[in-house]
């Protein structure tokens, strides 16, 4: 469901989790439950799934078309599913871009593979994304800017260039975790592809990122904490800093525990705790290697839900 217009991409997008059962399999009625609960409010303009969040890089093909169908089911009537492309292999990664155009998604965001954090060329990328371009032609595509810290993953200036001369590319969602280097990345994009959307996508430093200048989000904070997410990027537009402050100071303590925290790489398993305790879905199962939490990391979340107002 892609409106008109040159900000057609542009909004909030939560990035959900996929919901499983004790023996780790998906429950796709937890899935549906929990994708209308954060996407179906005012200001959403859509949802991304298959992302880092949905665990994307520990499920198999059938059970990522599985998800774009069910969320094209739940939602897709109203809001832009943006689908998550990720594997090592380009081929794979194309054979997914074309699942999930088939189930119905209206977009897709391709992930680097995680090789690429050891050694990444411009020439590495392009091919890449190209692959993947050639699976799905015409269809829209959303660039992934990696964490600062993930080695040589993220995008070089040059490399970025070169990304932006992809017609199919609509819009970046810049999870570089670094101010300075998101608004680098945003004064490029807009010198050469002004029609792009940038959108700042550091839970923990939203406000920033939205001061500078930002065409939404695509966060799984929002699963959490849509309508505030919502309201701090209204209030930036709408130059109400003190509002907006305020609204930051309410995310922070959330963002900053299941984000921030040590041990890193612990967001998804702390995002669906946070979401049981919430009652939005039933069990906080997340797949092998990452363990459950428990003990003074569940304590830290339960003190951080009460910080932000959960």
């Amino acid at each position: 469901m892609i409106p008109e217009g040159s900000s057609r991409f542009h909004g909030i997008y939560p990035s959900t989790v996929l919901p499983m059962r004790p023996d780790f399999s998906p429950d796709w009625d937890a899935y549906a439950a929990h994708t209308a609960h954060c996407t179906l409010r005012d200001g959403i303009a859509g949802v991304l799934m298959n992302g880092h969040a949905g665990e994307n890089f520990v499920m198999t093909r059938a059970e990522k078309k599985r998800a774009v169908e069910v969320t094209v089911a739940t939602v897709g009537a109203s809001r832009i599913v943006v689908a998550g492309v990720n594997a090592e292999s380009s081929l794979e990664a194309a054979a997914e871009a074309r699942d999930a155009r088939e189930a119905g998604a209206d977009a897709i965001m391709v992930f680097l593979p995680n090789s690429f954090a050891l050694a990444h060329s411009t020439a590495q990328s392009v091919l890449h994304h190209l692959t993947i371009r050639d699976a799905v032609p015409g269809m829209p595509i959303w660039l992934f800017q990696a964490h600062h810290a993930a080695g040589r993953m993220g995008f070089t200036p040059s490399t970025l260039d070169a990304l932006l001369d992809i017609p199919e590319v609509i819009g970046i969602k810049e999870g570089g975790w670094e101010v300075d280097g998101y608004d680098a990345l945003r004064r490029q994009v807009r010198a050469k592809r002004p029609d792009v959307a940038v959108c700042a996508s550091g839970d923990e430093h939203l406000f920033a990122c939205y001061v500078h200048g930002s065409d939404g989000s695509l966060v799984s904070l929002a699963d959490l904490m849509p309508d505030e997410i919502v309201a701090l990027d209204a209030a930036v537009r709408a130059n109400d800093l003190p509002r907006a402050r305020a609204l930051h100071e309410q995310l922070e303590p959330l963002a900053e525990a299941i984000y921030g925290a040590p041990p890193g790489g612990r967001a998804t398993a702390r995002l669906k705790f946070c979401l049981v305790e919430m009652g939005i879905i039933p069990c906080p199962a997340i797949r092998p290697p990452q363990p459950p939490v428990e003990g003074e990391e569940a304590a830290m979340l339960r003190a951080a839900m009460k910080a932000s107002g959960l």
